[in-house]
């Protein structure tokens, strides 16, 4: 692939301040080498935060993101900035893990898209988030979304 198609990306190969929000972190994304062939792309994000939209309190969850791309992938840099914009974010559980998974699809357009939000106990409560675009393609390896279980959990 020649550097040709990198040249709308903004972010990678240059110092990049964190965006100050979601609405404005920009995801980039590049052309599929492998367009036409199914696979499946897996993020782990496992130091994700937002902050409670009540208290300001900080919330903390291990994200996996599993995507099936289409034409375009998502550029890995400008995703850990768009994440990463969720730091001083306040929102729900909810509304951050579906947020995501809407953005990236609205960014790359995948084949199919899955993401587990596995949010650390606040209140004595793990909050677990589950999202995906419709049912999973069945000529792929899709491996289980498997996060060590919270203490105490049954």
């Amino acid at each position: 692939m020649s550097d040709e198609v990198y040249h709308n990306l903004d972010q990678l190969g240059q110092s990049s301040d964190l965006p100050a929000s979601p609405d404005e972190a920009v995801l980039e994304t590049v052309p599929n080498p492998h367009a036409g062939t199914d696979y499946l792309v897996r993020f782990a994000c496992p130091e994700f935060t937002s902050l409670c939209p009540v208290t300001g309190q900080p919330d903390f969850a291990h994200l996996l993101i599993d995507y099936i791309p289409g034409d375009t992938l998502v550029e890995s840099k400008s995703l850990k900035l768009y994440l990463g914009s969720f730091r001083n974010h306040g929102a729900f559980h909810e509304d951050c893990t579906v947020a995501i998974a809407k953005r990236l699809v609205a960014a790359m357009d995948p084949q199919w898209l899955r993401i587990g939000g596995y949010w650390y106990p606040r209140g004595g409560i793990p909050i677990d988030v589950f999202y995906q675009t419709g049912p999973a393609p069945e000529n792929v390896w899709i491996p289980d979304q498997t996060v060590d279980g919270y203490r105490g959990r049954g």
